[in-house]
């Protein structure tokens, strides 16, 4: 069997992933969705693309054998995480799923939990200027909002948006300051996101708390059942060295 491994995502795990296992001289291959148009590229060798399901991602690894796989995809890649699941199970590739924790408010926070992003919307609905930071792909069940909405994205969004977008194209991470200058700019009474989790966009939410903004959180997908799951780029590197 090859000895290469592949790093799904492009988040910040991932390319932290790909820098020290390259580092290692490990043969390593990252595989980003393609979603963004200028991604940030990791060390080694890059995959653009998804690769068409779960069947899809069976048969590229039937195809191109590989030691072990790191699922280090948004916490929200519900789809391709499902995906990496059953690929392996059918192939025996070796599967970890990386994912940082979520967030967890603390003394001031005023986090408002729902479930899905229509639920999101709904619980916006009554406020006048919502702060969007769901994701550009993620806007359609907004897209009936009345309230002037503030979406921020490294590319475009693409509609349906709703009817009153400010469109602000920036690349983070931005710091408070820069949240707290964004949130008054445009006179933010609620904001929208996802737990993500880890430090890279928590700022936002650091921000509104200083204001006595409320935040609206959507909770993360459940993962598929049987797969290993660390929180850490250290202790998915034990687990790539020990395969």
């Amino acid at each position: 069997m090859s000895g290469r491994v592949l790093i799904l995502g492009g988040t910040g795990e991932a390319r932290r992933l790909a820098t020290a296992l390259v580092g290692e001289g490990v043969d390593t291959l990252s595989s980003l969705a393609g979603r963004v148009a200028d991604p940030r590229l990791p060390p080694g060798e890059v995959r653009l693309g998804g690769f068409g399901g779960a069947a899809g991602l069976t048969a590229w690894l039937q195809a191109h054998p590989v030691r072990a796989m790191v699922d280090a995809t948004h916490p929200f890649a519900a789809t391709m995480t499902a995906s990496a699941a059953a690929a392996a199970d059918v192939t025996g590739v070796p599967l970890l799923r990386l994912q940082r924790p979520g967030w967890s408010a603390g003394p001031g926070d005023d986090w408002r939990w729902v479930d899905s992003l229509e639920d999101a919307a709904a619980a916006v609905a009554g406020f006048g200027s919502v702060f969007l930071s769901t994701g550009r792909k993620s806007l359609g069940a907004f897209a009936g909002l009345a309230a002037r909405c503030l979406v921020r994205s490294v590319d475009p969004p693409e509609p349906p948006l709703p009817s009153r977008t400010a469109v602000v194209l920036a690349r983070g991470p931005f710091t408070v300051e820069e949240e707290l200058a964004l949130l008054d700019e445009h006179g933010v009474d609620v904001v929208v996101t996802k737990d993500s989790g880890g430090p890279m966009t928590a700022a936002k939410l650091t921000a509104a708390r200083e204001r006595g903004v409320p935040v609206v959180l959507v909770r993360r997908p459940p993962l598929p059942p049987g797969v290993p799951v660390v929180a850490t780029v250290e202790e998915a590197l034990d687990w790539v060295r020990s395969r």
